[in-house]
């Protein structure tokens, strides 16, 4: 692993941690020491105002966020081995690369094969801080994987048996093959209101909002986030 590759490893890792910080209000206990870490930073992110504008972040966090980010890997992006690497070491008892490969392209929206900060911290905006619509918006184009606007039973398929691989054997013990498939025969009985075979992000937003269940179930995608 080159030397590069490596601190961005060590940064993301970072980066994860101070994101759970983030999420459980717990940030803003050690602003002491990431004031000082943040003078050590030579480069700031460009547009932070703009960010500030566009992301539910404020300029504080996105300064903390970004130092996780880019003061470990000065090249300021992320490529997908990196970020498969990165969700391995959280999911030791299965298999994450489908699963980081389909998230790694949500978040590389600008199909550039490497994700940057900016791309980052709008993903994560949505997924914390958004609104339900938002979040399920952002949820429907990672099942659209072939990104035609619309989620047929085989995408759904690939992203729920991806997630099961990803969390093993030791979360889902009684899992049998099939599960996947009966995941989604049952989320699609309830989804694809006019039985085209496939649904399109106004019937999804739709179901999930009429029905607990899939409410509930889609909060496994948020927790592998």
């Amino acid at each position: 692993m080159t030397g590069c590759a490596k601190r961005c490893k060590q940064g993301l890792v970072k980066f994860a941690v101070t994101l759970h910080k983030l999420v459980t209000g717990t940030l803003i206990k050690d602003k002491a020491d990431d004031d000082l870490e943040m003078t050590m930073v030579c480069h700031r992110p460009e547009g932070l105002d703009q960010l500030e504008a566009q992301t539910n972040f404020s300029k504080r966090e996105l300064q903390v966020l970004y130092r996780g980010f880019k003061n470990e890997c000065p090249s300021g992006v992320v490529n997908e081995d990196t970020f498969k690497q990165i969700y391995s070491q959280f999911f030791p008892h299965g298999d994450a690369s489908t699963y980081a490969h389909y998230l790694f392209n949500a978040f590389d929206t600008g199909h550039t094969g490497s994700i940057k900060f900016e791309d980052f911290v709008t993903a994560l905006s949505i997924l914390l801080r958004g609104s339900v619509t938002e979040k399920l918006q952002w949820t429907f184009n990672l099942y659209d994987i072939n990104r035609d606007g619309y989620i047929n039973k085989e995408e759904m398929t690939d992203i729920v048996r991806a997630i099961y691989d990803m969390m093993g054997k030791y979360t889902y013990p009684a899992l049998k093959n099939d599960a996947p498939k009966q995941h989604v025969d049952a989320f699609f009985q309830k989804m694809d209101k006019n039985r085209d075979g496939v649904v399109t992000l106004d019937e999804f937003i739709l179901s999930c909002q009429e029905d607990e269940n899939i409410m509930r179930s889609l909060q496994l995608f948020e927790n592998v986030i």
